[in-house]
């Protein structure tokens, strides 16, 4: 740890986080020599046939250092607020928490609030920001620290640091990689706000001209439309792992649709791609042009996905390899949803 964060003053601090992105975060603050008063956090819903309540990471470590909790079934209410001004805390830290703080209840602490997100901010506001960038196909994306306002993501920057996106990641991997970026830039945040005078003007204004959204994920976001490039498809299939997944259909029977989960693609090099040349003319999108040996290859608005890795529903996952020897599916079949393929 360098000198300027050796001096940084010790304020007392409430961490808002529920899910994952959160937890190096927390992790850093209980060994930190702030005095971390209390982690809120939402109630656990049971999901599941079996009702079940989800595993929380954050709930574990809260336990394990044995961290004051409290689950609000809505922080903005007064009763909540009332807690809130009497911790007298002096910041609050909020990180995947999943919900918009309202201005009295920021301003319940002395400093306010910071807020983690994963991306560079004004870029891809909103709850998925991670999956959005890969969605579209961004090279570079990184972790923002704000000063937070009532509005969405919008508050001055107080820390950002960009990182490239390797081409192997998806959405898993990527935000446990920013979530373990983040406790610099929040590091880097609270010192800033430690040596504020109260009246200066705070960090960097965000340019809303560049906002982008990034809202929360969908079902119908997994669903491949094959019209759209192989890039843009490849890269749909790394944005929404492991929800809600990238999903098409297959009529394996005249009315009998299996629906495929695409786990892992790739675009076909142009020079290999030759191989289909054969069935690719005037193929329209969605067209299975390969089903042999490893290849399953299908025609795209621009360019040959190869599909890698899928999972038919029911069954387990597997290699395109391992489906092709159990599964009979022809060049020429179309994949998609029935009322594409008319």
């Amino acid at each position: 740890m360098n000198e300027s964060r050796r001096a940084a003053t010790p304020l007392s601090i409430i961490l808002m986080a529920t899910g994952p992105f959160a937890l190096p975060t927390m992790r850093w603050l209980v060994d930190s020599p702030h005095d971390f008063r209390l982690w809120i956090t939402r109630p656990p819903r049971p999901s599941g046939r079996r009702q079940q309540l989800p595993h929380s990471p954050l709930r574990e470590l809260a336990r394990q250092r044995a961290v004051p909790t409290w689950e609000p079934e809505d922080i903005n209410a007064a009763e909540s607020l009332e807690r809130l001004r009497e911790a007298r805390a002096d910041l609050f830290i909020v990180c995947d928490y999943g919900r918009i703080l309202a201005a009295d209840v920021l301003a319940a602490a002395r400093l306010g609030g910071i807020n983690l997100h994963g991306s560079l901010l004004p870029k891809y506001r909103g709850a998925a920001p991670v999956q959005w960038a890969l969605f579209h196909g961004e090279s570079e994306t990184g972790v923002s620290v704000i000063h937070m306002s009532p509005k969405l993501d919008a508050g001055p920057i107080l820390a950002q640091i960009p990182t490239k996106i390797e081409a192997d990641e998806d959405a898993v991997t990527l935000e446990r990689r920013l979530a373990q970026m983040g406790v610099a830039a929040v590091e880097t945040a609270i010192d800033r706000l430690a040596a504020w005078d109260g009246r200066s003007p705070l960090g960097t204004p965000q340019d809303d001209t560049l906002a982008t959204p990034a809202p929360r994920l969908r079902k119908e976001h997994g669903r491949i439309d094959f019209s759209r490039t192989a890039r843009q498809i490849v890269d749909q299939v790394r944005a929404m792992r492991p929800w809600p997944g990238t999903f098409t259909w297959w009529e394996r029977k005249p009315n009998r649709q299996v629906t495929l989960r695409i786990e892992q693609a790739q675009v076909v090099p142009e020079p290999a791609s030759e191989a289909a040349s054969p069935q690719r003319a005037e193929s329209p999108p969605g067209t299975v042009l390969v089903a042999q040996d490893d290849r399953l290859w299908v025609q795209t608005g621009r360019g040959i996905l190869s599909i890698v890795r899928l999972c038919p529903a029911g069954k387990r996952s597997m290699a395109a390899a391992e489906f092709l020897r159990g599964y009979r599916i022809e060049p020429g079949t179309r994949l998609g949803p029935p009322d594409e393929k008319s």
